[in-house]
């Protein structure tokens, strides 16, 4: 009869262990997802602030040189932002603009297009918007 005891209580402390275990390992998953999620929402918000950054740039280079067009990369921090300035007729300009951020996973990218009615004696916008592809 004791032995049958003894093999109730150390099956019951092999059961206790393994839920124990059980859930350790989920909320250490737990964890690690959600650092993960974190991480990305940081570096996505990076990546926006960079494109936001190098549209500001690209206006300044409108507003210095009115005929301004071309294409040209800026490395700032830990991401660099590619863009091209069209004329689409007039006075009108369309901004391309692809930030990236280099990510130990993956790397985050934003794009905005950037609409300008007019560059003198002033740079107007028309819109300013994040877009999924160009």
């Amino acid at each position: 009869m004791k032995k049958q005891q003894g093999f109730v209580i150390l099956l019951s402390v092999l059961v206790i262990g393994a839920v124990g275990l059980s859930v350790a390992l989920a909320l250490v998953f737990s964890g690690i997802d959600s650092y993960r999620t974190s991480y990305n929402t940081i570096q996505s918000k990076q990546a926006t602030a960079l494109t936001t950054a190098c549209g500001e740039e690209v206006l300044r280079l409108i507003l210095d040189n009115n005929s301004y067009t071309g294409t040209d990369n800026i490395s700032l921090g830990s991401g660099s932002c590619a863009y091209t300035v069209t004329n689409t007729g007039g006075e009108n300009r369309t901004i391309q603009i692809t930030g990236t951020v280099d990510s130990t996973t993956e790397n985050i990218i934003r794009k905005v297009v950037i609409m300008i009615d007019s560059v003198s004696p002033q740079v107007n916008v028309l819109s300013w918007q994040e877009v999924a592809d160009f």
